[in-house]
């Protein structure tokens, strides 16, 4: 189908959007939508384990066997799960009854892959090589299965989701953690910490304990696609999990009312906003809080998902704050963060930059296009839509033809010799499978 990539139908309404945000608006665009069909077929034939169905570390990985050995970081792979959400949309939408199909299988069969690889989603076990170690890794799934359920109805999604939000809440009564919300009516001062340590014998956080971005806002993502999911007339669970240890007595319902999920999002919202964002510098979030102290430069997963909850609660409350925000969260990230190269930026470590933490980063721009997507068509913000465009076609153009796959530096033209990690090879085909469109064909 010789058709104009679905985004070029907006393009116009770029043209005369606000000009703000560092975007010169463009007359055309040179992508079609069968070169996203062959970005994104491409991402899944270099990476897809198509005997697991869960993603590999790098193109040099044979299989994805496990953690260090060759398979996806646990907290990444939901990120490839969201591209086969959007994809089975974009089929939808274009009327491509056939893809439709083919990435409804997929969808379907990377959620099972997933299940299947990391114990069942049996949260509670910390095992390092196919469990549950780190509150945002857990929390990340959230995310995903309770989109995997509003995308198929599929209420086993939704229990996962519900499920993993819980035990990241409450805590563990076998891994002995206490959970990630910092309540402030236990001194803890609110928000949600990171971690739990040691990993197989927790011991309680403590109020100055690290409280990152990447738990925080995630954590209002979470809730408020819960409280899209969660039946209007549910009750509260009347036999949740009750146990006793060394520190204390602990409940842990299965599942939350509609009204408490909205609840706990504008509370963790109310927390992050005054205490992660930077008030001197409007949308710039610190990476984390310690204490009394709000540390680390901005990255642009975190600027994403505190527009994504942003977002979300616009859309719901109606509150312009929340928009406001929003819009601070995309201009700080375009016009600061994106600055040196017109593009968005790649937080590897460039004097290691095969390093695992530094490979993981190439996912950042995925979970930011996710979010940017939400405040583009949900909310009619469409004066990012160039920038989109130029990261768009910047990447493809400098791809590695042979294989159709870029690497996180998208403005270098990257060569078929080097090692890309699936984690930046992300960012292209999830940009295209964005779907930004104009308010008027929502």
């Amino acid at each position: 189908m010789k058709l104009k990539l679905f985004i070029t139908a907006i393009v116009a309404v770029a043209a005369f959007s606000p000009g703000h945000a560092g975007s010169k608006a463009k007359n055309d665009c040179n992508i079609t939508i069968n070169d996203v069909w062959t970005a994104y077929d491409a991402f899944n034939n270099v990476y897809l384990d198509t005997d697991k169905n869960i993603y590999k570390n790098t193109d040099r990985d044979k299989a994805a066997i496990g953690r260090d050995r060759g398979a996806a970081a646990i907290w990444c792979q939901p990120m490839y799960v969201d591209m086969a959400i959007n994809a089975v949309e974009l089929a939808k939408k274009s009327g491509d009854k056939k893809r439709e199909e083919k990435y409804s299988t997929l969808l379907n069969n990377l959620l099972e892959g997933n299940i299947a690889h990391y114990l069942n989603f049996d949260f509670d076990d910390a095992d390092l090589n196919r469990g549950w170690f780190i509150y945002d890794d857990i929390q990340w799934w959230t995310i995903t299965m309770a989109r995997a359920y509003l995308a198929t109805g599929n209420e086993k999604y939704r229990r996962l989701a519900e499920k993993s939000f819980a035990r990241v809440w409450y805590g563990s009564p076998r891994v002995g953690d206490t959970g990630s919300y910092a309540d402030p009516a236990k001194g803890l001062g609110g928000g949600m910490f990171w971690q739990w340590q040691p990993i197989d014998k927790a011991r309680p956080n403590e109020a100055g304990h690290g409280k990152m971005s990447c738990i925080n806002f995630p954590t209002v993502v979470a809730a408020m696609l819960l409280y899209q999911s969660a039946p209007a007339d549910r009750k509260a669970d009347p036999e949740p999990e009750k146990w006793t240890n060394a520190y204390g007595s602990f409940t842990r319902p299965a599942y939350e009312t509609k009204q408490r999920y909205l609840e706990m999002a504008k509370e963790i919202y109310a927390w992050s906003a005054e205490h992660l964002a930077d008030h001197n510098h409007p949308g710039k979030i610190f990476d984390s809080r310690h204490g009394e102290n709000s540390v680390g430069h901005p990255l642009i997963y975190n600027q994403g998902t505190f527009i994504g909850a942003s977002t979300l609660l616009y859309l719901e409350t109606g509150d312009k704050k929340y928009l406001k925000n929003a819009i601070n969260g995309a201009d700080y990230s375009i016009n600061v963060m994106s600055a040196e190269h017109g593009l968005l930026p790649w937080a590897h470590n460039p004097n290691d930059p095969y390093h695992q933490g530094s490979l993981e980063q190439g996912v950042y721009p995925a979970i930011w296009t996710e979010y940017m997507k939400l405040l583009i068509n949900d909310c009619g913000q469409h004066q990012y839509i160039p920038f989109m465009l130029r990261n768009i076609e910047t990447g493809w153009k400098n791809r590695d033809k042979a294989r159709n796959i870029c690497d996180g530096e998208s403005w270098k033209p990257t060569t078929a010799d080097r090692m890309i990690g699936s984690y930046a090879a992300s960012s292209i085909p999830a940009l295209m499978l964005t779907n930004i469109h104009p308010s008027t064909n929502k």
